[in-house]
């Protein structure tokens, strides 16, 4: 499927709603429940391959399992491509477009530094993989600045970063650790294109999202955590003599 398709699904107020998976199994289950697109998430994919998040999986591991959850299901596959694991613009987009996928997350996070990049320097970055992928990937550019930080003091900020991302190009920006529903709302007002939100345990819920105007709502490892949770006290109870089913 196209990244047109997959960029066409995100309108603000009626969001994109994505059940991060982590291999082709759960793809499909997403795809059958009647998701109109699938995304993966970094920490359920590299915690599968017996890797921490934060780009400590190998690249071709991971692009490996996105190669086999494209090729898994019909409908667009956008892959959380973490922060580009060191590869150059032309290279990033030829491995996601080679594995499938119709869009990407791209993190301002430097994971070598634990640091965010500098807007300029994030934007650059944008831009190269634009140029490579022309319309070919949906962007979905991670604002990462409002972690660690005090949301009201850094929403000025966050609000120019995403739009120096949208002007190098991106279709979509993620402040993946902004959670207050009113400065949400504010973001959303303020970048003047498509936000995605995260739904976070204390979020708002799926409506309440919808209805701060966001066009992407991403459940991250969320469901990842939920079916590990749910496999360890199946296994501990296995382990006590009771059977699960």
């Amino acid at each position: 499927m196209t990244a047109a398709a997959l960029k066409a699904l995100h309108v603000p107020g009626r969001p994109l709603v994505l059940p991060n998976v982590w291999d082709a199994d759960t793809a499909k289950l997403v795809e059958a429940a009647g998701f109109p697109a699938v995304a993966t998430s970094s920490v359920a994919v590299a915690a599968a391959l017996g890797f921490p998040d934060g780009e400590a999986a190998p690249a071709d591991e991971m692009f490996a399992a996105a190669a086999r959850i494209a090729k898994a299901v019909g409908v667009p596959v956008t892959v959380d491509a973490e922060s580009g694991y060191g590869l150059s613009g032309a290279e990033l987009a030829g491995r996601l477009l080679d594995a499938g996928a119709a869009g990407c997350n791209f993190e301002d996070t430097d994971h070598a530094t634990g640091e965010v990049r500098p807007v300029a320097r994030q934007a650059e970055r944008i831009a190269a993989l634009r140029a490579a992928a022309g319309d070919g990937l949906v962007i979905n550019a991670r604002v990462d600045s409002f972690r660690g930080a005090d949301a009201r003091e850094a929403l000025e900020a966050g609000i120019a970063r995403a739009q120096a991302y949208f002007g190098a190009g991106a279709d979509c920006v993620y402040p993946i650790h902004l959670r207050t529903p009113e400065l949400i709302a504010e973001f959303v007002r303020g970048v003047g294109g498509a936000v995605n939100a995260a739904a976070w345990p204390d979020s708002p819920g799926l409506e309440g999202l919808a209805a701060l105007g966001v066009a992407r709502i991403s459940l991250g490892g969320g469901l990842w955590q939920y079916v590990r949770k749910q496999f360890e006290a199946a296994v501990t109870g296995v382990a006590e003599g009771r059977l699960p089913y």
